[in-house]
């Protein structure tokens, strides 16, 4: 039996303006990111993201977590929709909101986030003003596979920028967020030539 090739298919979930869905976007237009995306999908109806996506053509939903009684069942409808497009990976794009363990076990294997440190380091929020006062050296971002444990999972890859001397949290989430921009789509399209996500 011959084996056929696909694009790999993904969606993003965006919260607010999705610069990092921006800079996947832009990767697939120079082809150096070999997917498609199905989708953008929003928990924010004025989530800025959404405009960017609409324009360049791409589908677009909002399934807004302030409809829903419970953590579980706005979950429950998130995963409905993303289904939908039955996508070989789903990217945490700035998604703001903490997952069920349903939802991530349901995506297991699938689920991507990018996080604001070096991890294992500063798991959590406020990670650069945490590194800054522990007198870090470095810090970065990673990319990672999403388990039920918060900001835990396989790190895919990293990025390293320096901590200087007069460095704040906004000028050191500047740095780190230039070096997110190059790093997730180059964390994609690493597990895509992995061939760890597709069989």
């Amino acid at each position: 039996m011959v084996k056929t090739t696909k694009t790999p298919n993904i969606v993003i979930l965006i919260s607010g303006r999705g610069s990092n869905m921006i800079s996947i976007v832009e990767a697939i237009k120079d082809g150096s990111l070999p997917v498609t995306i199905s989708a953008v999908i929003s928990n924010r109806p004025d989530a800025a993201g959404l405009i960017y996506a609409q324009n360049a053509g791409i589908n677009t939903a909002v399934i807004d977590h302030t409809q829903f009684e419970s953590r579980e069942l706005f979950d429950q409808a998130m995963a409905n929709e993303i289904d939908t497009h039955a996508p070989d990976l789903v990217i945490l794009a700035g998604f703001m909101r903490i997952l069920t363990t349903a939802f991530v076990e349901h995506f297991a294997g699938k689920l991507v986030n990018i996080h604001p440190s070096l991890l294992p380091k500063f798991k959590g929020l406020h990670t650069h003003q945490r590194a800054i006062d522990a007198g870090e050296k470095e810090h970065g971002a990673s990319v990672h596979i999403v388990t039920p444990e918060l900001d835990d999972g396989p790190v895919v890859l990293q990025a390293r920028v320096p901590v200087l001397e007069n460095d704040t949290a906004d000028s050191l989430a500047a740095r780190v967020l230039e070096q997110e921009h190059t790093l997730y789509p180059a964390a994609i399209r690493k597990l895509v030539l992995a061939n760890k996500i597709f069989t």
